[in-house]
């Protein structure tokens, strides 16, 4: 498989990651959406890692597990925040939690 192609399919799934995060008013759709960035930028490493020879595809291979461990702490604290502002707020909507700004 051609890198060009692996790159194309890291694009669509970058700008259908920040379309979903930047047009949907649930919190549970802005997370996955960013989730789904995040998860883009991981494959086009790998797909430019693909295209070098030796330590540097070694490590364009290792940097995304590190991301993923990181997106994965970042999903638990994101996911654990919107459960303890839903026990207040009674919905997912992001325009009910406007007011509260101090």
């Amino acid at each position: 498989m051609q890198a060009i192609y692996v790159q194309i399919l890291a694009l669509v799934l970058l700008s259908l990651g920040i379309a979903t995060a930047l047009c949907r008013r649930n919190v549970f759709f802005v997370l996955m959406g960013v989730e789904l960035a995040l998860n883009a930028v991981n494959l086009s490493i790998v797909g430019f890692s693909k295209t070098l020879a030796g330590a540097e595809s070694v490590a364009g291979q290792i940097i995304p597990l590190f991301t993923i461990a990181v997106a994965a702490a970042e999903a638990c604290v994101g996911l654990a925040i919107v459960i303890l502002l839903f026990r207040n707020q009674d919905s997912a909507d992001i325009d009910n939690y406007s007011n509260m700004r101090g």
